[in-house]
């Protein structure tokens, strides 16, 4: 599964408009978080205009 560096993410949403399958939401920071829906695609990934997001273990 991928997964978003919180230190890196701007909060912009991006990630959570190219999934195509819905797990990624905002949590209470104004950032995102990647679900358990992941499909690890990696659509987000390439989403990301800041790189915050990687594939995770």
């Amino acid at each position: 599964m991928h997964v978003i560096d919180q230190d890196t993410c701007v909060g912009c949403g991006a990630c959570e408009a190219t999934c195509p399958v819905g797990a990624i939401s905002a949590n209470d920071n104004g950032k995102f978080t990647i679900g358990d829906a992941c499909i690890d695609c990696g659509a987000c990934a390439g989403g990301c205009p800041v790189g915050a997001i990687s594939a995770g273990e």
